[in-house]
């Protein structure tokens, strides 16, 4: 049986596009199509196996990629003082610099938002609410992109010849998160890395990965990272 679950708070095409140039630090003037082509391709791959839902926009921009990376491959004419030779990255660069400045000015009224949350009109009683989590403990968001690179890593690193073991009860979806649960113990933290090496097999790693994704949809945990692709943790939240 395949569990799809799509999360709809997380970002689309160009922001995989925009995780890829700032992960290998790339210019993003100076595309390398052909690497980030394959980049794109590859994770477009990984979510299609995870029975993630992929939107048609993701195969759009998959297909303007394999456009542009053909147009670059074919023979040009020398450039002249009359005529520069037309770069075929050139809308593409324009449309992920547009769009990283529509993500500076939304986290910039992010950050307005959060700053008028701590002032209050004189009298007002302040009470702690939600799930008694402080927004102000986690550093910063963990995408989806994130998770899936540190997924990748592990899945990448395993033997390619691992021989597929035919299991008698079907890994169930419940149950690696019963199994996720447990591994907190008594702390209320763990890395993302620690429960995908607890995992032996990889369908169950893929079960694993798509329980993770479930517990964060049902706001049973957080996630947290301290830095860009530094350690991923996960975070129980406390119960109200």
């Amino acid at each position: 049986m395949a569990y799809r679950i799509h999360l709809e708070n997380f970002e689309g095409p160009l922001d995989l596009l925009l995780y890829f140039i700032q992960r290998d630090q790339i210019d993003i003037y100076d595309i390398p199509i052909a690497h980030i082509t394959s980049e794109y391709l590859s994770y477009l791959d990984l979510m299609e196996s995870l029975s993630l839902t992929v939107a048609g926009e993701f195969i759009l921009l998959a297909a303007t990629l394999m456009h542009i990376k053909a147009r670059m491959l074919l023979p040009r004419p020398e450039p002249t003082e009359d005529e520069p030779i037309d770069d075929p990255r050139r809308e593409l660069v324009q449309l992920l610099v547009e769009y990283q400045h529509i993500k500076a000015a939304a986290e910039r009224l992010r950050q307005l938002g959060e700053q008028r949350r701590t002032q209050y009109p004189r009298g007002i009683v302040i009470t702690q609410g939600g799930n008694g989590v402080d927004p102000g403990e986690y550093l910063q968001d963990v995408s989806l992109y994130q998770l899936m690179a540190v997924f990748k890593e592990v899945m990448d690193r395993r033997p390619r010849n691992e021989p597929l073991r035919v299991q008698a009860e079907p890994i169930r979806l419940d149950e690696s998160i019963r199994a996720i649960q447990r591994a907190f113990g008594s702390g209320g933290r763990i890395t993302f890395r620690e429960v995908l090496r607890k995992v032996h097999h990889i369908p169950e790693l893929v079960v694993t990965f798509l329980a993770v994704l479930e517990l964060m949809r049902q706001g049973v945990i957080t996630v947290e990272q301290g830095a860009p692709f530094a350690e991923i943790y996960l975070h129980k939240v406390a119960a109200n």
